[in-house]
């Protein structure tokens, strides 16, 4: 394991009134970082979520989402989600069993219907891929766990380091990649640098430097993520 999962980082227009939206949505308390950024952190210790980091970009959106969070609602119906903000793209029909919204800025999500014990919020993440099951055998090497097969060719890790959902699902889609993702997750490094990342098959893209404390670095597929050095420990 050369790492464990960290957090997710989304980009906005504007921070504070994307940030606001998934504090609602995720029921979370919005942090205003005090450099034009948010923070959205869970209300209940436990509660198996992590904070998102919104953070405010010049660039605007202009491609499908790469990277999302699949949502388990509390009801039968994404209607609280609708009066929070969100905007329905797609409702279930003969090809899909949930719900297609988008965020405030565009961004795309999923929501299904509360079913058996499943605990209402987010479940999965889930990351475009042209090869699902490369790139899930190549994070389950970064932050450990199990690869699982599903069908129509997803592939997922399960049991990550540090992951604090369900199941890091893995789609196969057959565009590639071709701007920054909007949507990105950060990791926490075992040793004090990226070697053993950029050894396994990452592209660094940016060192540490005078404005941020970490590297920038991307997968095999070219998805962006942020390595930070060990955390501290008591």
């Amino acid at each position: 394991m050369i790492a464990r999962f960290k957090d997710l980082c989304l980009d906005a227009a504007d921070a504070h009134a994307l940030g606001g939206f998934w504090a609602r949505v995720l029921d979370g308390e919005l942090v205003d970082t005090g450099d034009g950024d948010t923070r959205v952190d869970p209300r209940r210790a436990g509660s198996g979520a992590e904070s998102i980091w919104v953070n405010r970009v010049p660039e605007p959106r202009t491609v499908k989402t790469r990277v999302h969070l699949d949502l388990r609602l509390t009801g039968a119906s994404p209607a609280a989600l609708l009066a929070a903000g969100a905007r329905l793209v797609r409702e279930p029909d003969a090809e899909i069993d949930r719900w297609v919204l988008a965020d405030p800025d565009g961004n795309l999500f999923c929501a299904f219907a509360a079913g058996g014990d499943s605990r209402p919020g987010p479940f999965e993440l889930v990351v475009d891929a042209a090869d699902p099951t490369a790139q899930a055998t190549w994070w389950a090497g970064v932050v450990g766990g199990e690869v699982a097969s599903g069908e129509h060719g997803h592939a997922s890790v399960v049991g990550a380091a540090g992951f604090p959902w369900d199941h890091w699902v893995f789609d196969p889609v057959p565009e590639r990649k071709t701007v920054k993702n909007r949507m990105h997750w950060d990791v926490d490094l075992t040793a004090a640098g990226p070697t053993a990342l950029i050894r396994a098959g990452a592209t660094l893209l940016r060192e540490p430097d005078d404005t941020v404390s970490w590297w920038v670095l991307a997968d095999p597929e070219g998805n962006e993520f942020c390595a930070f050095p060990p955390r501290a420990t008591d």
